[in-house]
């Protein structure tokens, strides 16, 4: 139970104010907030499974140059593709507004990359080498979750009041801000 508190709170703080917060307000923006949230849960769930693993294995984090630089240049393809928009049918635009798993699919693959290397996954890896390794997992993940879901609201509030081009030209250019910031980190690193 201490180390699910302990992560909890860690992970929560840590969380505010990071790139994936800002992702899930954009993402929020696009989607239905219960399918953003989905997909956080899924990406998390499994990067902090990964990251207490690794914690517990070898209390060590990941090298982090190579996956910022990959999951860089995927931000920056995702602006493109956020910017060139994409054109449905009616029936495909129907579709999409029942379906949720284009958002849930979408949301989970770019928070996995955003996470890899991330502060909270580097927390994450940290706590698991001194707390138990499921409550350190559960702790983290619902942390993470709980602060991505404030973002959502307001994402989801934003895009109720904003045009569909300037949501599509703010995605865009977060994607582009999250892209530069981890081709930063690694060519730093």
């Amino acid at each position: 139970m201490d180390a699910l508190l302990i992560s909890f709170g860690v992970i929560f703080v840590a969380e505010l104010g990071d790139k994936s917060q800002l992702m899930a307000l954009a993402f929020a923006t696009r989607y239905r907030a219960l399918a953003v949230l989905l997909g956080i849960t899924v990406a998390t769930a499994v990067v902090h499974a990964a990251s207490v693993v690794i914690g517990a294995l070898l209390g060590a984090a990941l090298p982090t140059r190579p996956v910022n630089l990959l999951a860089g240049l995927a931000f920056l393809a995702f602006a493109a593709w956020t910017l060139r928009g994409d054109s449905l049918s009616e029936d495909e635009a129907e579709r999409a507004r029942r379906s949720t798993r284009s958002a849930v699919l979408a949301a989970s693959v770019a928070f996995f990359l955003a996470e890899l290397g991330d502060k909270t996954m580097l927390a994450t890896i940290t706590l698991a080498t001194r707390e138990g390794l499921l409550g350190t997992w559960a702790g983290s993940t619902l942390g993470m979750v709980a602060a991505d879901a404030i973002a959502i609201l307001v994402g989801q509030q934003l895009g109720r009041r904003l045009p569909d081009r300037a949501v599509r030209i703010g995605a865009a250019a977060s994607f582009v801000l999250f892209g530069a910031l981890l081709l930063f980190e690694a060519a730093r690193g």
